[in-house]
């Protein structure tokens, strides 16, 4: 299988069997049979569950096709965020972060400073995580495109340099998809993602994992994942690999919709930082155009408006858009993202995640909402002058 519609559609599925479904339900197992010895595939249901398995063989074959890659399936993307930092940094060890990844991040920085590990962190944008790097740097985390401003780092690059002084790479692949990045080609040593978005789609699956292709470091990704507990159910997992098949549809559709969206933002005179890694005038587009796959550069548009007033108005001006956090799913949403304070963006800052609706829709929704912010806008500042 070489395709992506292909790979994505037949991911994971197990061998075809009379009469059996090509894609089997959820098993709802605590404990399994077990005679004699407690060795076999499955023997208590934290450790293993048949359900994680076809979805984590599924992952494996997105993330490195051809290779003998292991996926390890969690609760949430932040259970696979905390399973590799956790599982890789000792006290005394050193760790380089974005400054600008994920709102959760300086959480987890304030943790590892508790556990004795140092933490430097800059941004995403010309590799500035380079200067960081040293002789006792253990791991360097990568986020690319960041979220919430989809700035971009050349993989290859960092992996290469990071690699020369003994460290190990991680990559949040959650905004890129395994169809538009492969991390592991690139030099990376884990390729972790929110399934919660992208993967899945559809906005009921909270989900993440972690894929590697060597054998030890899933091995103590898998270790971490049973001693803290954070596994997903089998019916959550069953449908993030029922809604697999869907994958290249949605990216394309929506990576194709958020570029022309992109396109009809950029005279909006009220808007200011807009960023989409598609755009050729992008600063993050001649890495990205390098490095991810097939034209997929991403649901995900941002940009700013005036203030958090004018933010206010245009979201709630939207009809078929809603007013949401998370990304990557057929539905489009948006949000402005300082309501959750754990970003550094102005107070009328847009994360827009693109759906699957029509295009000529969703890019006249947009543009009437906005009409209709500055509109009120300009109504209060005339009431004012006038007053």
């Amino acid at each position: 299988m070489t395709g992506d519609g292909t790979r994505t559609v037949r991911a994971g599925l197990p061998e075809a069997e009379a009469y059996a479904p090509t894609l089997p339900g959820p098993v709802f197992a605590a404990h399994y049979h077990l005679p004699g010895d407690a060795v076999g595939p499955y023997t208590y249901g934290r450790d293993g569950n048949p359900t994680w398995s076809l979805l984590e063989r599924a992952i494996s074959e997105l993330e490195s096709p051809g290779t003998d890659a292991e996926t390890v399936v969690f609760s949430s993307g932040m259970g696979a965020i905390s399973a590799v930092l956790l599982s890789q940094l000792r006290q005394g060890d050193a760790a380089v972060l974005p400054s600008d990844g994920y709102q959760l991040l300086p959480a987890l920085v304030e943790r590892l400073a508790g556990y004795g590990v140092a933490v430097r962190t800059a941004p995403t944008g010309e590799d500035a995580q380079l200067a960081a790097l040293d002789d006792r740097t253990k791991l360097l985390w990568l986020e690319t495109p960041s979220n919430p401003g989809l700035d971009v780092c050349d993989i290859r690059r960092l992996a290469e340099a990071a690699h020369a002084r003994g460290a190990l790479v991680a990559v949040d692949n959650t905004l890129a998809t395994p169809l538009g990045q492969r991390p592991l080609e690139l030099g990376a040593d884990f390729a972790v993602a929110s399934g919660t978005k992208a993967l899945t789609g559809h906005g009921d699956v909270l989900l993440g994992y972690v894929t590697c292709r060597d054998p030890r470091l899933a091995a103590e990704v898998r270790a971490w994942r049973k001693t803290v507990g954070a596994i997903p159910g089998p019916m959550e997992a069953w449908l993030a690999h029922r809604s697999l098949a869907t994958l290249q549809l949605r990216v394309d559709r929506q990576a194709a919709t958020a570029l022309a969206l992109a396109e009809a933002l950029r005279d909006r005179p009220e808007i200011a930082g807009l960023r989409h890694p598609g755009l050729p005038t992008d600063p993050a587009h001649q890495v990205a155009a390098g490095q991810m796959r097939g034209g997929r550069f991403g649901c995900v548009v941002s940009f700013t408006l005036p203030d958090k007033e004018h933010a206010d108005r245009f979201l709630a001006a939207l009809r078929l858009v809603d007013d949401a956090t998370s990304f990557g799913g057929v539905r489009s949403t948006a949000e402005r993202r300082g309501r959750w304070g754990g970003d550094a963006v102005p107070e009328g800052f847009i994360r827009f995640s693109v759906g699957a609706e029509d295009p000529d829709d969703l890019i006249a929704d947009v543009l009437r909402a906005l009409d209709a912010a500055s509109g009120a806008a300009s109504d209060t500042a005339s009431a004012a002058a006038g007053g």
